[in-house]
C-alpha cells in the first residue's frame, strides 16, 4: 500500500522516480480505509532530505500510511524556507489535541549542547510526555533518541574525543521476535555523531533492552516496551552518499574530519560508496510498522495512556 504525503511535497517526485508507491491527499480521500497516522517531528536543518529518507522507508511498508509533518512551536528553523514550512508543516501546539498511531522524532545537529541549553528543550519534554497518552509507538533517532532516553530514564550523553563516523558492523543482541525479525546476526549501520550513551548508565530495573550494539561504535538500538519507545542512535535511513556529503561539507569548511570508516572503497573518497544497509533499514521500519499495526487501537481515540516519565 502507498504512503500518503502532502500534495506537492518535494520528496514526492524523488520517491516516485524510485518506484515508491505514493498517494496524494486528493486520491486518499476517495479510499475507504483508515491509514496508519504517523507524525514526523523533523528537527533536522535540511528538512527536505530527511522528509525523503523517512518517507522512503515508510513507503516500503505494506500498509497505507498518512504522514503529518511537525515542527516545534518554540523555534523557527533557519535552514528551510518559510514557504516550505508554512506549506507542509504544522507546529506541535496545533496537533497536541490529536492522537497518532506513530511518532518519529529525528536527530538535530546540537548534540554537543547540554540538553537544558537547547532552545526547544522544554517543549520537546512536553512532546515526549504527550506521546505517552497520544501516540501508540514512538521511534526516536540519533540526538532525538538521546534526548528521549535522558527525559524518560535520566541517561546522560558523553562527548567523544572525535566524531564517530562511518559504517560499522553491529551485532544483534535481542528483538528477533519483534523489531529485528529477519535480521542477519551482524549488520552494517551508518553512524555520524559526536556523542554517545553508554550501556553501564542504563538503569538496571528500567526494562530497557539493547537490540543492536557495535564493538566499535557502541549502543545503536534500544527498546522500551513500558513506554512503547524505540531509541535508534544511528542512521539506517541514510542515503548512499549521505556520509560522503557530510565529509565533503566538513572538508570544504576546513573542519577537522577523518574519513568515514568502512565506507569509501579502498578509503578513497574519489570512489563511489556502496549502500550495504538499505535492506535492513527497510526491514526495521517494516517490523516497527507491523508491530504498531498489531497493537494500535482501531480508533485513535482509544490509544491508552502510558506510564509517565520518572
Amino acid at each position: 500500500m502507498p504512503i500518503k504525503v502532502p500534495d506537492n511535497l518535494p520528496a514526492q517526485a524523488t520517491l516516485e522516480d524510485e518506484g515508491i508507491l505514493l498517494i496524494t491527499e486528493g486520491a486518499a480521500v476517495r479510499q475507504d480505509v483508515r491509514p496508519l497516522e504517523i507524525a514526523l517531528l523533523n528537527l533536522m536543518p535540511e528538512k527536505i532530505k530527511t522528509e525523503t529518507q523517512i518517507s522512503r522507508l515508510l513507503g516500503a511498508t505494506p500498509l497505507q500510511i498518512e504522514l503529518t509533518l511537525l515542527t516545534t512551536s518554540s523555534y523557527a528553523p533557519k535552514n528551510t524556507s518559510a514557504e516550505h514550512m508554512l506549506a507542509f508543516y504544522q507546529p506541535w501546539e496545533a496537533v497536541r489535541g490529536r492522537k497518532f498511531d506513530g511518532l518519529i522524532v529525528t536527530g538535530a545537529p546540537i548534540e554537543t549542547l547540554p540538553f537544558q541549553d537547547v532552545v526547544y528543550w522544554r517543549e520537546l519534554k512536553q512532546i515526549f510526555d504527550w506521546s505517552l497518552s497520544h501516540v501508540q509507538e514512538t521511534y526516536n533517532i540519533c540526538w532525538g533518541a538521546q534526548a528521549a532516553l535522558q527525559h524518560f530514564h535520566g541517561v546522560p550523553k558523553y562527548e567523544l574525543p572525535q566524531k564517530m563516523f562511518g559504517v560499522f558492523p553491529h551485532h544483534v543482541r535481542g528483538g528477533r521476535d519483534t523489531l529485528l525479525r529477519g535480521f542477519n546476526d551482524v549488520i552494517p549501520v551508518p553512524v555520524s555523531r559526536h556523542t554517545e550513551v553508554r550501556r553501564e548508565d542504563l538503569p538496571s530495573q528500567s526494562g530497557l533492552e539493547v537490540l543492536l550494539e557495535s564493538d566499535e561504535s557502541g549502543l545503536c538500538l534500544i527498546r522500551d516496551d513500558a513506554r512503547r519507545q524505540t531509541y535508534m542512535f544511528n542512521h539506517l535511513e541514510y542515503d548512499t552518499r549521505t556520509l560522503a556529503d557530510e565529509y565533503n561539507r566538513d572538508v570544504a569548511a576546513g573542519a577537522e574530519i577523518h574519513l568515514p570508516a568502512h565506507y569509501f572503497p579502498e578509503n578513497d573518497p574519489a570512489q563511489d560508496p556502496t549502500n550495504n544497509w538499505r535492506a535492513h533499514g527497510s526491514l526495521l521500519v517494516c517490523n516497527w510498522i507491523y508491530n504498531l499495526y498489531q497493537s494500535t487501537s482501531f480508533e485513535l481515540v482509544d490509544i491508552p495512556q502510558r506510564r509517565q516519565a520518572r
